[in-house]
């Protein structure tokens, strides 16, 4: 069992697929979202909130992501690897994981045959999805990245791999 902590690399990987609004929006399905795709019965039409308050709501909604990863995994992985693994869990749900060749060969510490599994996860209703498809080969890209590999100068994922801190938000209180 793996036990470790989303950090700002992997939030950033989810923030920029998932995406951002700052104003209350229905989704497809008529479903009362802002920020990150946060959803709960506090949204409403005319919600308003900070990009701050939109990254503390998607490290909470995505600790159930992280507790299932933590708890399904059962071979030692690095943190790039687990990182990849909570946005694919996020994005799919847990039983999608727990139920995957994916994890399968994971668990076998086979990574090698493991990693192409993420580009398996692209179809929605049947059909491939370009979003879907560049979401798991980002997926893939992460896993496949060793831990001590260098990020890009001038980013916000190269300070949080400098300083190796995820921080820690406290759930914001929704305004009505």
């Amino acid at each position: 069992m793996a036990n470790f902590k989303y950090s700002a690399n992997g939030l950033a990987l989810t923030e920029r697929f998932e995406g951002l609004r700052l104003q209350a929006y229905q989704d497809s399905v008529g479903v009362w979202t802002i920020g990150y795709g946060h959803t709960s019965p506090d949204v409403h039409a005319g919600l308003t909130i900070t990009e701050n308050q939109a990254r503390i709501l998607l490290a909470a909604d995505v600790a159930w992501a992280v507790a299932c990863v933590n708890k399904s995994v059962t071979s030692t992985i690095n943190q790039n690897q687990f990182d990849a693994l909570v946005d694919f869990t996020f994005n799919l749900g847990c039983a999608s994981l727990v139920q995957s060749t994916l994890l399968r060969l994971i668990n076998a510490s086979d990574f090698v045959a493991a990693a192409p599994q993420f580009l398996r996860w692209n179809k929605a209703g049947g059909k491939v999805l370009k979003g879907l498809t560049l979401r798991r080969q980002a997926e893939m890209d992460l896993f496949n990245t060793p831990v001590t590999a260098a990020v890009p100068a001038g980013t916000r994922l190269q300070a949080a791999a400098a300083t190796g801190k995820t921080p820690r938000p406290q759930a914001p209180r929704i305004p009505h």
